[in-house]
This record gives structure tokens, sequence and C-alpha cells, in this order.
């Protein structure tokens, strides 16, 4: 791929939008290149002895070569499969180990949304570096994106947004995985969950499915919990809720056929259950 830079004028719509697009670019550096381009204007260019700030938020995806980034926390090294998380008003500098050179995308970005989402400790400026390997999503996602400032059609800059949005999924979710891959709890939390969507007609105890397992129910919730985001219990009522409200839409069931059929013992309790978590009582609903 040809090296690609492309500086962004949003407008007030866009801005107003709460994530919006500023600059985009692929790079592929040369061994014993100059670093930064030249090309970058004032705004983005830095000397190594000065570092620099940005006004904005920048995803940096290293594919290829070595090089180092150095904040006010410490120094990191980067290799292929790195994320660099750049956040405004942080110095910073970052450059490839000359002898390698380095491929890098980049989008820089900014938005009161953006805020909210990179409000997430994952993405704290305490934090800059995040190892993910190499990942063809992700950099499917750098090339759409890339294609959309390119074109630069009308609407584009909300399309790019959603990408942003995907591109920060996609660094969260890798990195809740790293506590589970090649983990044999990572196998008992799907079979569990596949358990529970089985025994969604009756009731199942949590507990003996733990001991099924021969592992604590404590370390089965707090594992269960990490890796689903609720804990077995929550999720386990969760499903009921969700069939719940299938029947109480697709069937001529009443609210007591439902509450049994789904393993509640009081119709009383079923009703409490499902106002607490949709909101509304099950007739309300069908009504």
């Amino acid at each position: 791929m040809a090296d690609f830079l492309k500086y962004l004028t949003p407008g007030e719509r866009d801005k107003d939008w709460g994530i919006y697009l500023n600059v985009s670019g692929y790079s592929h550096v040369q061994p014993f290149s100059p670093y930064p381009s030249p090309a970058h204007p004032t705004g983005y260019h830095f000397n190594w002895d000065q570092g620099r700030l940005l006004n904005e938020y920048q995803i940096n995806y290293i594919t290829e070569g070595k090089g180092i980034l150095e904040t006010r926390t410490g120094k990191y090294q980067i290799k292929p499969g790195s994320v660099l998380l750049i956040s405004p008003n942080v110095w910073h500098r970052y450059r490839p180990l000359q002898k390698t050179g380095w491929k890098e995308q980049y989008i820089g970005f900014n938005g009161t949304i953006a805020a909210q989402f990179l409000a997430h400790p994952l993405f704290s400026a305490e934090l800059p570096v995040i190892q993910i390997g190499m990942h063809e999503e992700v950099l499917d996602t750098y090339l759409k994106i890339f294609d959309l400032a390119k074109e630069e059609k009308p609407g584009y800059q909300q399309i790019a947004s959603g990408m942003i949005v995907k591109l920060l999924g996609y660094l969260l979710s890798f990195e809740m995985q790293k506590e589970f891959t090649g983990k044999r709890i990572a196998t008992i939390i799907e079979e569990s969950r596949f358990k529970m969507r089985a025994a969604i007609n009756t009731s199942i105890d949590l507990k003996e499915l733990a001991d099924h397992y021969h592992i604590g129910y404590s370390y089965f919730r707090k594992m269960f919990k990490s890796y689903t985001g609720v804990a077995p219990h929550q999720y386990y009522l969760e499903l009921k809720i969700m069939r719940a409200k299938e029947l109480l839409l697709s069937t001529d069931k009443s609210v007591k056929e439902i509450s049994f059929e789904l393993g509640f013992q009081s119709i009383h309790y079923f009703s409490r259950i499902f106002k607490s978590k949709t909101g509304v009582s099950p007739s309300d609903l069908r009504s």
C-alpha cells in the first residue's frame, strides 16, 4: 500500500455529532529515514528533543518494525501488533528504530462522545501502549476509514465515527480476552452458558454447576463476571426474562403459565423481577 496522509476540516455539524476525524494516514517508514515526515504540518510535526502535545486523540497501529514511545510516565517498547494511544495535552514522542523502520496506520479524532469512550480505564494516558497482536479486522477498519477520508463524500464523518467506535471496541475486546486465552476456565464458562440456555425452562443450581467442573463457586462467579460482564445468576435470570418477553409477545399464554414454564415458583416474584429488569410489568408489555 502506498503512503497516504489526509488532514480533514470537520464542520460544526460534524463536531456536534460527538466524534469527528481530523487526520488519517498510513506510512511505511524505511530504515534510517527521517521521522516524522517533513510533510506533516506544524501542529503535528515535532523533533525528538522537544516532543509534542496534541489537542486530539490518536490511535497508531504498528504492523511491522520496532520502535519506542516515551511519555511523562515512562518509556515503552513498540513492536508489530502494538497500538499507541495518544491523549490530548499529554506530552509524548515516538519513533521507529533506525535499523528497522516501521509500518504505521494512524487516525486522529476528537469530540465529546469520543472523550466519553476514551475515559475507559483501558484507554488511560497512564497506559499508552496496548499489545493486541496482528488482527485483520483492525487493519480492515483502518483501511475503511482511509477510503472514507480520501473521498470525503457527504456524511463520511458520521460513517467514520462509527468506524472509530468499532476500533475502540476491538481494542477493549482483545484486552479483555487476554485473561482467558488458552485457559480451561474459558471453556468452562462457554459450556456453562450453553447449559444455562438449555435449562431456561427449568432451573439450574449454579453452585452444583461449579462443582461439576471441580472449581469453587466464588472463583467461578468472579471469572464468569469478568468474561461476560455479569454474574452467573444475573446472566441466567436475563436469559429467562428475554424468553419471557418472547412468550408474552408471540403467544397467548397467561402470565402465570409463562411464569411457571420458566421455572419461577411464584407469579408475584416473576412479575417483580420482570419489572425491575424491563421497567414494565408483564401485562403492561403485552398490552
